[in-house]
């Protein structure tokens, strides 16, 4: 079995939690990891967002039994967070699943450019709970007959689907960060300012927590979910 040594206890600490927060919308969710050298990236695709969620780890060393290079694997987020050993900073890589139709379409590696008018993270922040407060408002007074799954969805739509600020990217997104733990108040240690990026159709919400990527214009992740939790 290949057994991942992350960098330190911390490291270790924010997997099992990324991973703890994917299975909470998705109980048999599965991540795609990718490793070369001493970092590891950890794909993740939250239903309720339609986004890819990534997490980068940071790794003591590459790889224990046998991998010299690279790892590239789909494999069950339940298997990985059972087996993250904090207290030893370790990971033993579970076995490989057949993976759902995301995992073959990744954003490029490299290639991402600045993209302007990003607002900062209080202003983030403040927009998350005001989508999701208009959000509640909304179907609450619905009448009851009419609060059907296709007018939850077209309520969902409208308010997701709208872009923050003067940019291209979807409130969604900036949801999704925050309810994965990439988007933290300004006045957390190390909280840093969020950055927007592109390359071709992809757009990157980075921080330093993570980072959440849509693909638009084109088939892929760009259909929209409704979550308000």
């Amino acid at each position: 079995m290949t057994v991942l040594h992350l960098a330190d206890e911390t490291e270790a600490a924010d997997l099992a939690a990324f991973l703890s927060r994917l299975l909470h919308y998705d109980r048999g969710a599965a991540v795609r990891l990718q490793a070369a050298g001493t970092a590891l990236a950890v794909f993740g695709r939250p239903p309720s967002f339609e986004v890819l969620a990534i997490r980068t780890v940071r790794l003591a060393k590459p790889y224990e039994k046998g991998l010299d290079v690279t790892l590239d694997v789909t494999v069950s987020a339940g298997e990985l967070l059972d087996s993250v050993d904090e207290t030893a900073a370790t990971a033993a890589v579970p076995g490989a699943v057949t993976g759902p139709p995301w995992t073959g379409v990744l954003p490029p590696r490299g290639g991402w450019r600045p993209e302007p008018g990003l607002p900062g993270p209080a202003a983030l922040h403040a927009l998350v709970g005001a989508s999701v407060a208009e959000f509640r408002a909304r179907t609450r007074d619905l009448a009851s007959e009419r609060r059907t799954r296709t007018a939850l969805d077209g309520i969902g739509r409208d308010i997701w689907s709208r872009p923050v600020g003067e940019t291209r990217l979807p409130v969604r997104a900036v949801h999704a960060a925050q309810s994965l733990g990439f988007l933290r108040p300004a006045r957390e240690p190390g909280a840093g300012e969020p950055g927007l990026f592109s390359s071709g159709p992809w757009l990157r919400l980075r921080t330093p927590y993570g980072s959440i990527a849509v693909r638009t214009g084109g088939p892929g992740l760009g259909a929209l979910g409704i979550s308000v939790r």
